[in-house]
């Protein structure tokens, strides 16, 4: 599957623990990622500066089905059943 463009899910509802430029001490669950635009896309998506956690993720329909919405609601309960 393909990321959906614009989804963001994968940027706002996971814990990332690693530096973030412009977020280093990473970012906490829930928390909008300050390198996601407003068009929710990430803005250093292929730079060496992307986390690695970032990088590795791959969509799945069964984690990101077919609506941002259903992409967020997975990825908040994988965070919470992870803690």
């Amino acid at each position: 599957m393909e990321c959906r463009l614009g989804c963001g899910a994968c940027c706002i509802a996971p814990s990332i623990t690693s530096a973030i430029p412009g977020m280093p001490h990473g970012k906490p669950a829930g928390v909008r990622c300050i390198q996601l635009n407003d068009d929710n896309l990430c803005d250093i998506f292929g730079s060496p500066e992307r986390p690695a956690v970032c990088s590795a993720f791959i969509a799945e329909h069964s984690i990101c089905g077919d609506s941002n919405e259903f992409a967020l609601q997975q990825l908040i309960e994988l965070e919470d059943i992870t803690r």
